[in-house]
């Protein structure tokens, strides 16, 4: 099993499309370092930001009041940023009106979607391929179990998956303390429990990165299924991407008038709606959607490894 993976891995880096897609992963991220250098130096002066958080303060007051429609969690999100915009006031710990490199860390953490389009690329073809190259009777006639076979090459998804991550968190921090500097904002300023404290910034954009991989790593289990089922990695790639793209539009839009919405996929993959207080059905808890998540990645698990072990070769 330990040796499988190696050779999966080394498989993987045997493409030139694996090296492609990490050279355009660095490349759009250091584009967006240079555009966000670019626009920065167009700005004359940076704005006070005790001006600023005033504003902000002012803003979610005049919302508070004017919505009144809004759900008990989007309020007590609003609330919570005055009440942590207030702490800046009063203990003096200044906003970050201008980029630097955490900063630009935490802007980069957008580019985990290309990260994710990536993997599903692999997910959706490190199974169909060896049945389109004809090289699936040599992996079987080993004396290794199916279910170890397939389990290795999913171990070396989610392996590549950590490592496009890693990759593009250290080249953020990287480019950014290189065009931005290191100093700024030590800490991020949350509102837990009814009272705010001040977290590592580190801390904070490994949780940050950690929770907008989740919907990264349940549409490559599905591409894996779609793969090992199907034997397609166009079928496995096209579904998976159109649902990345659509999932989450379709979702809301069915949330709005059901509520049983909130057992689908979708609405649960985005885990940060409960760091923001936008959950998409009224109700939802972190806990409910990690629960939902589980119950998924299960089911694509365990139709994709029973239909694998018992799959003629010759089929």
């Amino acid at each position: 099993m330990f040796l499988l993976i190696p050779n999966e891995w080394i498989k993987l880096f045997k493409r030139r499309g694996t090296y492609v897609m990490i050279g355009l992963l660095l490349l759009m991220v250091s584009a967006f370092a240079a555009l966000t250098k670019y626009e920065e130096n167009k700005q004359s002066e940076q704005p006070d930001w005790k001006q600023v958080v005033q504003a902000e303060n002012a803003a979610y007051a005049q919302q508070l009041n004017d919505q009144r429609e809004m759900t008990a969690d989007q309020r007590a999100h609003i609330e919570g940023q005055i009440e942590i915009n207030e702490y800046r006031l009063t203990e003096n710990v200044p906003v970050q009106t201008s980029e630097y490199m955490w900063s630009f860390v935490e802007n980069a953490s957008d580019f985990l979607q290309v990260d994710g389009l990536f993997m599903i690329v692999v997910a959706g073809g490190i199974v169909a391929n060896e049945y389109t190259w004809g090289t699936i009777k040599l992996l079987l006639i080993r004396p290794i179990s199916r279910s170890k076979i397939l389990l290795s090459k999913y171990v070396a998804v989610v392996l590549f998956g950590l490592f496009l991550v890693s990759m593009l968190f250290l080249f953020s921090v990287i480019i950014g303390a290189a065009l931005f500097g290191l100093s700024g904002q030590s800490a991020h300023l949350a509102y837990v429990n009814g009272q705010v404290v001040e977290q590592n910034m580190l801390f904070y954009l490994v949780k940050l990165y950690a929770m907008k991989s989740v919907e990264v790593l349940i549409l490559a289990t599905m591409a894996f299924m779609i793969s090992a089922v199907f034997r397609s990695s166009s079928l496995a790639i096209g579904i998976s991407l159109f649902l990345l793209f659509m999932g989450p539009n379709v979702t809301y839009i069915l949330s709005m008038r059901y509520e049983w919405a909130k057992y689908l996929l979708f609405a649960n993959t985005n885990l940060l709606q409960y760091e923001t207080g936008t959950a998409m059905v009224e109700g939802m808890t972190m806990s409910f959607s990690l629960i939902m998540l589980l119950i998924y990645f299960l089911v694509f698990q365990l139709f994709a490894f029973t239909v694998f072990a018992k799959r003629d070769v010759a089929g």
